[in-house]
């Protein structure tokens, strides 16, 4: 599964992968459910690749957050999505110590949260993911 694939689709619960697209809408597979949706040009989505969290110094790609959630929960489900805000921005403060506690809410970090443990129930390993962007960079 490759990462620059995966979406968020607005009013829609979890993520897809991108499937297949044509003229008017995205073919879309469930990460969880392994249903396919047909997607509108009408709906809004967000590629994951394309989404970064604000921080003092540069803004943070998500894969980046992820790669260090990773890391710091050593490749297990970090703590639920569903925990109290006060234990959701510690342990956020704790991977990204640098984010930007101004504009970036609560909400954000949940998703970002329950986004990486999804991830992470369906098996994907991020310190391959982090290998091979690194080996892209050198190439060029």
């Amino acid at each position: 599964m490759e990462f620059s694939k995966i979406i968020a689709v607005s009013g829609k619960p979890g993520l897809f992968q991108v499937v297949s697209q044509s003229k008017n809408a995205v073919i879309a597979e469930s990460l969880i459910e392994k249903k396919r949706i047909a997607i509108n040009t009408t709906q809004n989505v967000s590629l994951l690749e394309n989404i970064s969290i604000y921080t003092y110094d540069e803004d943070m790609p998500l894969l980046e957050v992820f790669v260090a959630m990773h890391e710091k929960t050593a490749g297990k489900e970090a703590l639920s999505h569903k925990d109290s805000s006060k234990n959701l921005t510690a342990f956020f403060l704790e991977v990204i110590p640098n984010y930007d506690d101004e504009r970036v809410y609560v909400s954000n970090i949940k998703k970002v949260i329950q986004w990486f443990n999804l991830l992470i129930k369906i098996g994907m390993d991020f310190s391959k993911i982090e290998k091979t962007t690194e080996k892209n960079t050198e190439e060029v």
